[in-house]
């Protein structure tokens, strides 16, 4: 594998984690060229749990991002300090972040995935206090993803440190214990997202393409 970018992301991108949190990295690679010409595709994600670390493909990546997919999508919108590998390839995909953009995806996927952890929070026994720590973090992920999504429509722009972390524990831990609390933050999203934002109807995949072919060509062995 040839990892072209990668870094920290999670709880510590976000400004959640705690002493006891695990250290999430996520990162993209270039398969050799060569390997797609045969009968099997190359393996396009590997993920280990020790550490724990994701590497997607460049081409899946690409199709995870240009999907609005939030968890890919961090990976090129990271504070500098979180980049562990940056190669120049990499770097020209962190200049393309915008292209991926586009305002039916964002949309679908931060609302959407916001929406599964409330369908968890909403189903799970409160009498279960053993899992109210587990419920506490798909909270915080509800808040999380609702804040970044609206921001991302409204703004362009994918903050991954939120402002104000101290506030989104305490909003986890009460939504843990009344979901239902959670159905008006959803609700405004929704309002919000209803409104014009800036994005644009389609992600621009022509530069997206042609990143790809280049990644191609710098990955083929030479003559």
């Amino acid at each position: 594998m040839h990892v072209l970018l990668s870094g920290i992301v999670g709880s510590t991108a976000y400004g959640l984690a705690h002493a006891g949190s695990d250290l999430d990295r996520l990162g993209l690679f270039a398969a050799p060229t060569v390997a797609f010409h045969g009968l099997h595709r190359p393996v396009e994600s590997h993920v280990t749990t020790a550490p724990d670390r994701t590497l997607h493909e460049a081409a899946k990546w690409c199709r995870l991002a240009l999907s609005g997919n939030p968890t890919a999508s961090e990976l090129v919108w990271l504070p500098e300090e979180l980049y562990e590998v940056r190669t120049p390839l990499g770097e020209e995909l962190i200049g393309l972040r915008e292209s991926f953009l586009s305002g039916p995806a964002v949309r679908g996927a931060y609302l959407g995935y916001a929406r599964q952890q409330f369908r968890k929070l909403s189903s799970r026994d409160r009498g279960d206090t053993a899992g109210l720590a587990r419920a506490a973090k798909q909270a915080r992920h509800l808040v999380r993803l609702v804040r970044q999504g609206v921001a991302l429509h409204e703004t362009g722009r994918l903050e991954i440190r939120l402002a104000d972390p101290d506030e989104v524990r305490a909003l986890g831990e009460r939504y843990a214990r009344r979901p239902e609390d959670a159905i008006a933050l959803l609700a405004d999203a929704e309002t919000r997202f209803d409104r014009p934002g800036v994005l644009p109807a389609e992600p621009d995949e022509r530069p997206v393409e042609s990143w790809l072919r280049r990644v191609r060509a710098a990955h083929l062995p030479a003559a």
